[in-house]
């Protein structure tokens, strides 16, 4: 008597139990998958390197202080270093050029004179009688660059009047310089004293700057 019991159709395969699938799906969650190898260029490029030198930040590297004019071991008790400026140039507004003409000649010497030029270093804001009045005080000299826009500028003429009321008796330290003018057009308040003739080669700078310099030798 044939038996009720189906055997499977040839060619297919027994189906595993639920709970073996369950034991190989398992197994094959808890294996670690094979680490592979860094290469060259990975293991180059995660290396961090070191800062160089030409990395540094540019207010290390790059800033230098400024240059000051050297300055005599003999003239550090003296008093021309009282004032903070050795020469006070006075000119008009049309002048300009040759004020910065004059005070390139003296600061570019060896003697590194220290001068004050109104349109560079006045105080920006402050009052044009309080700046004109504190360079003349705090300069030992007064250079006055006397031409046709001198004698026309009010303030040129202020200057002149001040020079003179804060020393009138001071040899030396105010210094007329006539350029493109005559003799006769030289100021009546300046003719008690020499002025130097800025017709020649050099536009009188030499004289000027040896005027300043006998007088700051007389500062002991």
């Amino acid at each position: 008597m044939a038996s009720s019991t189906s055997l499977p159709a040839p060619g297919s395969r027994p189906k595993k139990p639920l709970g073996k699938m369950a034991d190989w799906f398992r197994q094959t969650l808890l294996k670690k998958p094979r680490k592979r190898p860094d290469s060259p260029e990975s293991t180059s490029s995660d290396t961090s390197q070191p800062p160089s030198q030409d990395r540094l930040s540019p207010s290390l590297s790059l800033v230098t202080s400024p240059s000051l004019p050297p300055t005599h071991a003999s003239d550090r008790g003296s008093s021309r270093w009282s004032k903070d400026y050795d020469v006070c140039v006075c000119h008009s507004e049309e002048d300009l050029v040759a004020a910065q003409n004059l005070v390139s000649y003296l600061e570019g010497s060896t003697t590194s004179l220290r001068c004050f030029l109104q349109l560079r270093d006045a105080t920006p804001g402050g009052a044009i009688v309080s700046e004109l009045c504190q360079a003349l005080n705090n300069s030992h000299c007064r250079v006055l660059l006397i031409t046709p826009g001198f004698l026309q500028d009010p303030w040129c003429k202020y200057q002149m009047l001040q020079a003179l009321t804060e020393a009138p008796g001071a040899e030396g330290r105010t210094i007329p310089l006539l350029s493109g003018l005559s003799r006769d057009a030289y100021p009546p308040e300046l003719r008690f004293m020499y002025y130097v003739d800025g017709r020649g080669p050099d536009g009188g700078f030499r004289q000027v700057k040896e005027a300043v310099m006998r007088y700051l030798q007389t500062l002991s």
